[in-house]
C-alpha cells in the first residue's frame, strides 16, 4: 500500500490561526504515548514554536493493561510566543482507551476537543475502569467536541498488505494518532518519517509499517468530513541563534561534558541507575571521546565512592541519583566535605519518602541537601529552573566545586528531567573558563606539602594529584589539624576547622537575586526555586493582566543564599513561597531572615498549575491592598 501525505486541510476546510495549543496524548503504558508526544514535540521544535512538555507515566515497567494505574500521558504546550509551562489543561485530549479517558477527562475544559480511539471501548475495558455505560454512547461527553475514530481498525486496514499480523499492525495505532494530529496542526512530516526509519533500521518492515500508519492518520484527517477545521500556530519570535529541543537530563549531561572541556579535567561519573536520573548516565556514556568515563557501580554507595576517588586522583568526580540515593550517599558526601575535594552530586528529586513515587516530581529533598549528614557538613546547593537551564546550572555547580574544593549538590527534579523545551545552543567562546591549577611545589613552613593551607580569598585548600614528587600528604575522614593536615582530636582545632569549612561555603560567590517587578509598585513578592519557576512566572503574568502588581524572584543558589536576598525580602509587605513540599524553603527563609513567609505547598507528584497560583497570589495581593 502506498499513500501520499497531503499539505493541509480537507478541500474547502477552514484553517484557524491560534497563538498557542496544549495537546495531551493519553493511553495505556504500552501504547507508545511518550514516543508519540516526543515526536510531535520534535516537529514543533523544528517548526520554530516555543514549547514545554510534561510526560507522565506509571512507575511499573508494564502496569496492568487497560487500568487507571496503567495510564501514560504526554502533554505538550506549543506557541508563537515565549511560554513557561506545559499548560494547565489540554485544549485537545487524545484518549486511546477508556482508562485514558477516565483519568484525564477531568482536565479537559468544557468545549475542548476530545479524540477517542473507539476500538478500545469494549464492555470488558469499560468495566475495568468502572464505567457502567459507554460514555461515547450516552450524554456524559456532550460538553466536548468529540471525534470518534476507530484508530486500531484503520491502522490494521492501512497495513493489510505489509504482511504483518493483526497484533503487530495494531501496535502502530499511536503513529496513526500522530499523523492525524500532525495534519490537524500543519506539522512537518519528513522528520518523523526519517526518525521512524532510523529507529527501526534493523527491522525495515516495522519501520515502513509505522510510516504507513503515520501517513494513514494524516490522510484520514485530510479525507474525512469529521474535521472541518485545521489549525496553524506560527513560529515563535525567539532570540536569534541555533536552537534544539532538549530535556533536563540531557542538558545536565551536556553541561557536565562542557565543564570537562572547559576545566581540562577528565570526568568520571560513578553512579547507580535510578528513576528519574538514569538518563544522565545513558547520555554521558555516549561521550567517551570527550574524556568522559562512566561507571555503573553495584550500588549507590559504590557509585559515589568511585566518583570521590576519581576526584582524589585529579579528575572531576560526578555522581547522579534521586532522593533515596542521596540518603545512601550521605556518608561519602560527608567524607568529601572533610577531605575538601571537588565533587558534583546530582539529585533528580522525585516523590518520597522511601521508594515513594519514582516517576513523579517533588521538591522535598532541600532540607536533606542542607542538613542530611552527620556533624556540621555544609555543602553548596544549586537548583536549575527549567530543562534548558540545566546546562548552565551544571557549569555553575562545577565552577563552585573546583574553585572552592567542595562537594556541590545540584537539585533537579522529575518535571525538569523529563520535560523539554527549546535550548539556545551557546557559543563555545562564551563558556566560562574552569581551568584548575594543581599544587606542584611544597607550600608548608617546614618545606613539606601542607594540604590544608588555604587560599586567602576562597579558603579553598590546594589540590595535589597523588604521586606528585614531594607532595605526599594525608587526607581522610578523621578531623585534620589546620594547615598540615595531621590527624587532630584537639577541641579547639575541631571548633576552628568546623567554622572554617562553614565560612568557606558562606563566602562562595553567587550572583545577586534578580527581581521581576515591572510596575515597581508591588507589595507582594513570590519566591520560588527549581521547576516552580514556570508556573510561578506564568501565574505572575496572569495576575498582572488583572491589574494586580506582583514581584517574582527565583533562587538558583540555595546555599549560600544570594547576598542581597535579605534586602530584597525586606522591601515587600508579603512574601509567598510556593513549593512542591511542605514548606522547606519557607522554613529556611524564616530562620535566616525572620520573614513571615506565606507557604503554599503541593505534594501530588505533579507540578503547580498557573491558575492555582494565580488564585493564591491574587488573594494575597487583594488582602494587602484592603
Amino acid at each position: 500500500m502506498t499513500t501520499d501525505v497531503g499539505n493541509g486541510a480537507a478541500p474547502g476546510g477552514e484553517v484557524r490561526k491560534l497563538d498557542r495549543v496544549v495537546i495531551r496524548f493519553a493511553g495505556d503504558s504500552g501504547d507508545g504515548m511518550q514516543l508519540t508526544g516526543d515526536r510531535f514535540t520534535s516537529e514543533a521544535a523544528a517548526f520554530g514554536n516555543d514549547l514545554a512538555t510534561l510526560p507522565n507515566f506509571p512507575a511499573e515497567i508494564r502496569a496492568p493493561q487497560g487500568t487507571l494505574p496503567g495510564v501514560s500521558s504526554f502533554q505538550l504546550h506549543f506557541a508563537d510566543y515565549d511560554i513557561l509551562t506545559p499548560g494547565d489543561r489540554p485544549d485537545v485530549l487524545v484518549a486511546m482507551n477508556p482508562a485514558a479517558l477516565k483519568a484525564n477527562i477531568g482536565d479537559l475544559p468544557k468545549g475542548g476537543m476530545l479524540i477517542v480511539n473507539t476500538d478500545e471501548f469494549t464492555k470488558r475495558n469499560l468495566v475495568k475502569v468502572g464505567y457502567d455505560a459507554n460514555p461515547l454512547e450516552d450524554t456524559s461527553l456532550e460538553a466536548y467536541q468529540v471525534h470518534k475514530v476507530a484508530m486500531a481498525t484503520l491502522t490494521i486496514g492501512a497495513l493489510e498488505n505489509t504482511g504483518l499480523g493483526k497484533k503487530d499492525a495494531e501496535r502502530a495505532k499511536n503513529m496513526f494518532a500522530l499523523g492525524l494530529l500532525s495534519w490537524m496542526y500543519h506539522r512537518p512530516t519528513e522528520g518523523t518519517e526519517r526518525f521512524l526509519r532510523e529507529k527501526f533500521a534493523k527491522k525495515p518492515d516495522i519501520a515502513e509499517a509505522n510510516v504507513l500508519a503515520f501517513r494513514a492518520g494524516w490522510n484520514y484527517g485530510e479525507t474525512t468530513e469529521s474535521f472541518a477545521v485545521t489549525y496553524e500556530v506560527a513560529p515563535a519570535k525567539l532570540n536569534q541563534g541555533t536552537y534544539r529541543q532538549i530535556t533536563g537530563n540531557t542538558a545536565l549531561a551536556y553541561g557536565i561534558v562542557a565543564a570537562g572541556r572547559q576545566s581540562g579535567l577528565p570526568i568520571v561519573l560513578g553512579t547507580y541507575p535510578i528513576t528519574p536520573a538514569s538518563d544522565i548516565l545513558h547520555e554521558l556514556s555516549k561521550h567517551k571521546n570527550f574524556g568522559i568515563t562512566t561507571l555503573q557501580a553495584e550500588d549507590e554507595i559504590a557509585g559515589i565512592g568511585a566518583a570521590l576517588g576519581a576526584s582524589y586522583g585529579g579528575a572531576l568526580g560526578v555522581t547522579s541519583t534521586s532522593g533515596p540515593g542521596i540518603a545512601l550517599k550521605s556518608e561519602t558526601i560527608g567524607l568529601a566535605v572533610m577531605t575538601e575535594l571537588p565533587l558534583v552530586v546530582i539529585d533528580v528529586q522525585r516523590g518520597g519518602p522511601s521508594t515513594g513515587l519514582p516517576t513523579k516530581t517533588e521538591q522535598a529533598d532541600l532540607l536533606q541537601a542542607m542538613f542530611g549528614r552527620n556533624g556540621e557538613s555544609p555543602v553548596p546547593i544549586v537548583a536549575p529552573q527549567s530543562p534548558a537551564d540545566c546546562f548552565d546550572a551544571a557549569l555553575d555547580a562545577v565552577r563552585i566545586a573546583l574553585e572552592y574544593r567542595t562537594p556541590v549538590l545540584l537539585l533537579s527534579d522529575g518535571a525538569i528531567a523529563n520535560g523539554s523545551e527549546p535550548w539556545l545552543i551557546p557559543d563555545v567562546a562564551d563558556l566560562p573558563d574552569l581551568t584548575v591549577e594543581f599544587a606542584t611545589e611544597p607550600n608548608g613552613p617546614d618545606g613539606t606539602f601542607w594540604p590544608y593551607l588555604r587560599d586567602p580569598e576562597t579558603l579553598a585548600r590546594p589540590w595535589a594529584v597523588p604521586g606528585t614528587p614531594g607532595l605526599q600528604h594525608r587526607i581522610g575522614g578523621l578531623e585534620k589539624a589546620d594547615g598540615n593536615g595531621n590527624i587532630s582530636y584537639d577541641p579547639a582545632n575541631h571548633d576552628h576547622m568546623v567554622r572554617l569549612r562553614q565560612r568557606k561555603i558562606d563566602g562562595i560567590r553567587v550572583p545577586d537575586v534578580v527581581v521581576d517587578d515591572p510596575s515597581g509598585t508591588a507589595k507582594v513578592l513570590v519566591v520560588g526555586w527549581g521547576s516552580s519557576y514556570g508556573p510561578i512566572g506564568a501565574a505572575a503574568r496572569r495576575v498582572r493582566k488583572l491589574g494586580l502588581p506582583v514581584a517574582h524572584a527565583h533562587l538558583r543558589h540555595l546555599n549560600p543564599f544570594p547576598k542581597n536576598l535579605g534586602e530584597v525580602l525586606s522591601r515587600y509587605e508579603r512574601v509567598v513561597v510556593p513549593e512542591m513540599n511542605l514548606g522547606q524553603l519557607a522554613l529556611l527563609l524564616r530562620a535566616e531572615y525572620l520573614v513571615d513567609a506565606i507557604s503554599y505547598t503541593k505534594v501530588q507528584g505533579l507540578p503547580f498549575k498557573a491558575e492555582e497560583l494565580q488564585d493564591v497570589l491574587a488573594e494575597v495581593i487583594k488582602g494587602v491592598s484592603e
